[in-house]
Formats: structure tokens, sequence, C-alpha cells
């Protein structure tokens, strides 16, 4: 049986780390990027074809494997502890930057732009979240609050805490948004039920109910598109 070279016995120009150092980033592979992270692979798979094959029980997404368990991780040969924390670990920076660049851009006028800021958020719980985002009169992001945390299925939103959550921070345009695990963005009775139930507290309190969108992994929910608010 022929032993596959290491990554530091190939040809310079194809080593991952040295070509990124020549050509940069963009140049490379999910796979080489991801070999860069974990270093080396087996005697009998280089670090490079060990994520290709991960990828490949991905579909080659990086946000399927971004859902993965440390344990799932570890049960591929070559991969320890340390490499499938290292891989989370890159999955969570890629999240969190997303996220960041959506906040600075801060105007959250529309049910799109509600969604592009919670879906890094959200994208991998397994369990129900809402969340409030605050606003002022230009739409600008004052903050944005997590309500609660249900179930697989749903999760209780207290409507005080909502509107509490605006009065201090002096918002006065809110948009609620929560989560299906089950990536089905039709919304429930609940859902409906406490749409109204926020919409009219809203009312009350003389604050701009901008939306409530129910986010799924690639698809979203807005009851303001569906003429529903």
């Amino acid at each position: 049986m022929t032993t596959k070279l290491n990554i530091n016995q190939w040809a310079p120009e194809d080593r991952p780390r040295e070509r990124f150092m020549q050509l940069g980033a963009s140049a490379l592979s999910k796979a080489e990027l991801l070999a860069i992270l974990i270093g080396s692979g087996t005697p009998k798979e280089s670090a490079v074809d060990l994520m290709k094959r991960v990828l490949s029980d991905c579909d080659d997404n990086l946000n399927t494997l971004g859902k993965k368990s440390l344990s799932q991780l570890m049960e591929y040969k070559g991969i320890g502890e340390a490499k499938a924390v290292t891989i989370l670990a890159a999955c969570e920076l890629g999240k969190r930057r997303s996220l960041e660049e959506v906040a600075r851009r801060k105007v959250i006028n529309n049910p799109t732009e509600v969604y592009n800021y919670m879906h890094p958020i959200m994208q991998d719980l397994d369990r129900e979240q809402a969340w409030v985002l605050l606003l002022n009169q230009s739409f600008k992001l004052i903050k944005a609050e997590q309500l609660s945390t249900g179930g697989i299925s749903e999760t209780a939103v207290d409507v005080r805490q909502l509107i509490k959550a605006a009065v201090l921070n002096n918002a006065t345009v809110v948009a609620l948004a929560h989560n299906h695990p089950s990536n089905n963005p039709n919304p429930s009775s609940d859902d409906d039920r406490l749409t109204q139930r926020v919409k009219k507290a809203c009312e009350l309190m003389r604050l701009y109910l901008l939306d409530h969108v129910i986010v799924c992994d690639g698809t979203y929910y807005s009851y303001h598109d569906h003429g529903r608010l």
C-alpha cells in the first residue's frame, strides 16, 4: 500500500501555507484553508485530503460544518480534541465577523436586514430563542437583547420585558425575531398570537413594530411582508 506524502513533503508551490503566502487566502480552497488550521492529517491521509473528506460529508458547506459537535468531528481519524476545537473556533469567528459587519451598518429598516443581523446569532441553535432589536427613529440599531430561550418547538416571550427594554433604551422602533430549529419558516398559531400581543403593546406605548421575523437557516418569514402587521 502506498503511503501518501505529508504536506511538508509536497512541492513548495503545492503546500497550503506556502500558497497562502504567495497567492493570498482567496486562491486556496476551503479544504486547504482548514488544513492550515489543523496542521496535519494521518500517515495515510494528508490534512487537505482529510478536510476534503469532512467537507464532503457536509455537502461542501461551511455552515453545515459549523453545526457539527466536537464529538462528531472527533469521529474522523486524524481529528482529536484540539483539532476539533480549532475547526469549530474558526467557524465561530466567521459567524462573529458576519455579525460585526452587519452591526457596523447599524441601519435596520426591513426584514432582510433583521434576518441578516440575527442569522449569525441563530443559525446553529437547537432551541428557540426570541430577541428584540431596539432602534431609534432613524432605524439605527441601539441594542439587540435576548428575551427568552425555549424548547425545540416554541419559546415563551414576556411582552412586558420587550416593552421595558424599549423604554429603558429610548427606542422608538422595535423588531421581534425568533428562530425555528426545524428550519420551517412558517409561523405557528402561537407565533401569530405573540405577534398580535406585541403589536397591541407597541401601539399602546407608541412604539413602531417594524416586523416579526422568523429566522431559519437560509430563509425567513416576515409578518410585515405577508401583510400581517
